[in-house]
């Protein structure tokens, strides 16, 4: 008899359980906003997702979501009419719902004061994670955590792990003081996403909300010119460096260096500032992450756009041509921005590795070489690419993109930095603490992690305020969390949510997008949408619990089980490990046989929270019950 692998609850089994929260960085209670979007209550949703994200607008359009991808919901199986496994279902479409709220209630709807009024004073309901923002202004009002005394803080870059950075701080008590050499605040957010992706207005609006807290942005400030590296250490408590990953990563082609080849986030920035940026009308785009596709993306745009603004149909030789290393499927980039990609005339070619960049005599951009790509990753999942040279592909241009990578500008530590220790022109850090080997200066974002999602860069920028408090004040933050089960009675689910597909996210048709650069994408959710999809949220801090000692083992909650997620066997059934055993000796004793005593199994992945067995049960033996755990924060 096959022996199965079971696992005992822990402390942490039911955190782990909401497992969108637990993926997320800052820990968002992705399910709690979710749930009152299904709810109708859109400022309840909006005050979860803000909580601990300053972000959460700007997240609702362009995050990555890794919520998502750990969402419970995409790992429930869908059978047909004959009870045979179809696929697995799809998961919430958790960033799309959090634009909703955002919407409802954040930035778009609400001025900046109104909205700090109301964070102040609102009281979350108690989750996974209460949110940090509440939780940290409520321990301040009741003394247990001592706010900063005005210090000055410096941080290099209006990113948002900069800003991020910023906002805690100004929320202890500092004054943070933020230099950003563009001349817009949100560094790559500005300059590097795409408009059609992230309207500038409501950048604006997310940034609003900071200042109000008291955060100062000097915009046009480049360290190491206007403002020495030097001065900033001399003249603040703390430094942190958000400088990014802004400089295009070169390739060493022969021919790359001269006219007509380009960094891809040069292009962005040029586009995105409004800057004169004269590019071809037959563009190769190298690259298969979505800076490439962003690139690809912006370009196909403007050659639209400059067709129809000169009245001029477009030559027959115009043309945007995206070439990774990568086949479709091993392609970093977005699935939705791949499709996207497709929809709005980019030529994808896939599996092709440059080898040059050719020029005729003038030094003009004519063609670029590529050789076939058989794999890009060995046994290990490491970069190591493997080519067949006898397969060559030469693609005629006149313009190339390179969007393969970034790399950070450090010169300004040159003056007032020399006792940071670099590697390969990266700063070396405490992964834990974010600091440098110069005990006033930490780092956040890309320096800190490489380059990562938006939701990554946030993350840091706020654990780097955290290190900067114990360093400037001396004091440790602490997190208490009490952990309670509450009974629901009566609980009871949506009708046919279990049955109701993932609703797509509307969008514009892609004629229409590139009419407009500008021109939105997506459109969002309208309220019924949102409802509609936020029903599907199978609210994984619910869970039914067992009693043992009043089950009968009658069978009824395995039997009216909708996805087969409850089994009935033997103790002996189960594969011995040192823990079941001891849990197995303490619930029958030292004579119990485990042949005569049975264990009820649970998969998590399939469970939907139906209350189906709560409702079976004769005995009351199954209750449905939500996790709740609330948070307090202290300094000592």
């Amino acid at each position: 008899m096959t022996q199965i692998n079971v696992r005992i609850p822990d402390a942490d089994h039911h955190r782990d359980l909401i497992a969108c929260q637990a993926a997320c960085p800052v820990h968002t209670d992705a399910r709690g906003y979710v749930r009152a979007i299904a709810e109708g209550d859109f400022d309840k949703a909006y005050f979860i997702a803000r909580g601990p994200n300053p972000f959460a607008s700007i997240c609702g359009r362009i995050c990555g979501a890794p919520c998502e991808a750990a969402c419970r919901r995409g790992k429930v199986p869908r059978v047909d009419d004959d009870g045979r496994f179809v696929a697995n279902d799809r998961p919430i479409a958790i960033r799309a719902l959090k634009r909703f709220a955002c919407e409802q209630a954040g930035p778009e709807a609400v001025p900046a004061p109104e909205i700090l009024e109301k964070l102040n004073s609102y009281v979350p309901p108690a989750a996974a994670r209460t949110d940090e923002l509440a939780a940290l202004l409520r321990s301040a009002v009741e003394g247990n955590f001592l706010r900063a005394e005005g210090e000055k803080i410096a941080i290099i870059g209006a990113g948002p792990a900069g800003l991020s950075a910023a906002h805690d701080l100004a929320l202890m008590g500092f004054r943070p003081v933020v230099f950003e050499t563009e001349p817009v605040a949100a560094g790559m957010l500005a300059v590097g996403v795409p408009a059609y992706r992230l309207p500038r207005d409501l950048i604006e609006k997310e940034i609003d909300v900071i200042r109000a807290l008291g955060v100062e942005i000097r915009c046009g400030m480049t360290v190491g010119r206007d403002v020495s590296f030097a001065e900033l250490r001399r003249d603040h408590s703390a430094v942190i460096i958000c400088v990014g990953a802004k400089s295009s990563r070169s390739l060493g082609l022969p021919g790359e260096s001269g006219p007509g080849v380009f960094g891809g986030v040069d292009v962005l920035r040029s586009v995105s500032l409004g800057e004169s940026l004269s590019l071809g009308g037959r563009i190769v785009v190298i690259g298969g992450g979505n800076v490439a596709y962003d690139v690809a993306r912006t370009v196909v745009r403007q050659i639209a756009s400059d067709a129809a603004r000169t009245a001029a149909r477009l030559p027959e030789t115009s043309s945007v041509q995206l070439v990774s290393l990568e086949s479709a499927e091993e392609m970093p980039a977005d699935t939705i921005e791949i499709v996207e990609g497709d929809e709005e005339g980019i030529e994808r070619l896939n599996g092709w590795g440059p080898l040059s960049i050719d020029r005729d005599d003038s030094g003009n951009v004519v063609s670029v070489t590529f050789r076939r790509c058989l794999s890009v990753y060995d046994q290990d999942k490491k970069f190591s690419p493997v080519y067949d040279d006898s397969d060559v592909m030469r693609l005629e241009c006149d313009t190339v993109l390179l969007a393969v990578g970034q790399s950070p500008k450090l010169e300004f530590l040159a003056d007032g930095g020399e006792d940071i220790k670099t590697g390969r022109g990266w700063p070396e850090v405490d992964r834990d603490t974010l600091a440098t080997s110069a005990a006033d200066v930490f780092v956040a974002g890309d320096l800190a992690h490489g380059t990562r999602l938006l939701i990554d860069a946030v993350a840091s920028g706020k654990a780097a305020a955290r290190s900067v408090y114990r360093f400037v004040t001396g004091r440790s933050i602490e997190e208490h969390s009490v952990t309670a089960h509450i009974v629901l009675d009566g609980y009871r689910r949506e009708r046919g949510y279990e049955s109701i597909r993932r609703v797509a996210v509307p969008v514009t048709d892609p004629g229409s997008r590139l009419e407009d650069p500008d021109l939105q994408v997506e459109t969002g959710y309208t309220r019924e949408l949102a409802m509609k999809e936020a029903s599907r949220c199978l609210d994984c801090g619910v869970t039914p619990v067992f009693d043992g000692t009043r089950c009968v083992l009658c069978g009824g909650c395995v039997d009216v089980c909708p996805t087969e997620c409850l089994k009935l066997v033997p103790l002996s059934a189960l594969a011995s490990d040192a823990d079941l055993d001891q849990a197995i000796t303490n619930a029958i004793g030292e004579e119990g046989d485990p042949d005569e005593n049975s264990a009820i199994l649970k998969d998590e992945d399939r469970c939907i929270r139906c209350a189906l067995c709560a409702m079976r049960c004769p005995v009351e033996a199954i209750t449905m019950e939500r996790v709740a755990i609330s948070t307090r924060w202290s300094s000592k």
